[in-house]
């Protein structure tokens, strides 16, 4: 006994279900494989920076595009307030290692003395921002960087990230 071309699972134009899915499979491996070799291109492309640290007391400052904010720039595209901080400098260097581990896509590369380097990164694409956070204690305040590698504007997310990280900072020192 044969099946007809309905009970076979065939649509119209003579595609069956199964092809169908077939096809959507591929589509879905080939998109996911794109985005692979999409990550692996950025990763390729944004080199962690080479001014990286602090140099007489200063971050290194930001370029002219809008997709870096810092707590040592004046401009009203870059600047920020830096993030205050009152009684142990160790104290306030470990409470912000936690609101960093706490933070979606972030990993501490360094932490070392009066500084602290971590990379963000985004979950889709790979995208990496830079995040450095210089403590200095004889003002009680952190000043920080944080910039993208790569293109030249970020939607304001490393301004939206410095900010979530100082009121979270502060909330978690019981500060304003």
């Amino acid at each position: 006994m044969s099946l007809g071309a309905t009970e076979a699972g065939q649509g119209r134009g003579g595609l069956t279900v199964r092809r169908l899915l077939l096809a959507a499979l591929v589509l879905v491996l080939v998109l996911a494989g794109g985005l692979v070799v999409l990550r692996v291109l950025v990763g390729l492309l944004s080199p962690r920076p080479g001014n990286l640290g602090v140099q007489n007391g200063q971050l290194a400052p930001c370029p002219e595009s809008p997709n870096c904010v810092s707590s040592q720039s004046s401009d009203t595209v870059h600047g920020m307030a830096p993030i205050p901080y009152g009684g142990d400098p160790a104290g306030a260097r470990a409470q912000m290692l936690v609101v960093l581990q706490e933070m979606r896509g972030a990993k501490v590369i360094t932490n070392e003395g009066d500084y602290l380097y971590a990379e963000f990164r985004s979950p889709t694409l790979g995208f990496v921002d830079d995040v450095e956070l210089f403590f200095d204690d004889p003002a009680g305040v952190i000043q920080f960087r944080s910039a993208s590698r790569l293109g030249y504007g970020d939607l304001n997310a490393n301004r939206q990230r410095m900010t979530a990280m100082a009121a979270a900072f502060q909330a978690a020192a019981g500060g304003p």
